[in-house]
């Protein structure tokens, strides 16, 4: 290269030295250059990401307001726990409190209000567990009218002594050797307990064994001896209330073991019968639209 080259460049270093960018120049550049954009793998993590984190956000604010929820449900079915145990409570207190009550002021022993109160209790819980095996309302009310009746009749009977004036009468025509202070409860025994060994022999028949005898013979007795007495009316009354009581009891057993319990209406009333006949009907219909060949 000649002098004239080396003088030309010479000229030409600077400006071409303020032509060429420097290092930092070029950082600079970069510096300042937007972000290249992220990939589509890139978006797809993030966007995963996010949408986990929102759920788990909702799940934890629904797992939180379920937890308050559920103290708010615990709070109300305490409280309202105690106020159906406290007018249960209620409810029996006033029953035993009446019944002790009228025992007391018009029978004339809290011993009656006890009896009744017992009686009622027991009567009340064979008739809702008949009601539950399926025993219509119309029988027990059958059952109820029959005893209430039984033991009007009873109580009138006793509370104006007419048992014991008619086994006075029927005694002083028959058994004129007996002494006439126990005339009438030997003849009270005795017919109430040929009645009561009748019924016992009849029940025999029907399948009740040779207990249904005794116990028939043993029952006409008790009440022959009671029937003979003269209570007066307070008491008169009271054995006619519990006698009802006794009756529709009575009654009510008598007619479940006359009739039995229809197990197969039972179990119909605990089948989900018209779902499982919905259910076959859809299978059925579905296996009619299926391609031949294509049934299991």
């Amino acid at each position: 290269m000649g002098i004239g080259a080396y003088y030309h460049l010479g000229r030409l270093g600077p400006l071409l030295t303020d032509r060429i960018p420097s290092r930092s120049s070029i950082l600079d550049a970069r510096s300042n250059r937007p972000p290249r954009s992220p990939g589509l793998r890139s978006s797809f993590r993030s966007t995963r990401d996010a949408a986990f984190r929102l759920a788990q956000a909702h799940i934890d604010l629904a797992k939180a307001e379920a937890a308050e929820i559920a103290g708010e449900i615990q709070k109300v079915a305490a409280y309202a726990g105690i106020a159906i145990a406290v007018v249960i409570f209620a409810v029996i207190l006033a029953v035993i409190g009446t019944s002790m009550f009228i025992g007391e002021w018009i029978l004339g022993s809290i011993g009656w209000g006890v009896l009744h109160g017992v009686l009622l209790f027991v009567a009340i819980a064979v008739a809702c567990s008949l009601a539950a095996v399926g025993v219509s309302g119309a029988r027990i009310g059958r059952a109820f009218v029959v005893a209430l009746l039984l033991g009007l009749l009873v109580g009138i009977l006793m509370a104006f002594g007419i048992p014991n004036m008619a086994y006075t009468s029927v005694g002083q025509n028959v058994l004129t050797g007996i002494e006439p202070g126990v005339r009438p409860l030997v003849v009270g025994m005795v017919i109430i307990g040929a009645v009561g060994l009748i019924v016992g022999i009849v029940a025999a028949a029907r399948g009740g064994g040779v207990g249904a005898v005794l116990a028939g013979l043993v029952a006409g007795v008790l009440i022959g001896a009671i029937s003979a007495t003269t209570p007066g009316y307070q008491v008169g009354a009271g054995i006619g209330i519990a006698v009802g009581y006794i009756a529709w009891i009575a009654l009510m057993v008598t007619d479940i073991m006359r009739t039995g319990v229809d197990i197969e209406e039972l179990k119909a009333r605990f089948t989900p019968t018209q779902t499982i006949e919905t259910s076959k009907e859809t299978l059925a219909w579905l296996q009619s639209k299926m391609p031949p060949g294509t049934e299991s």
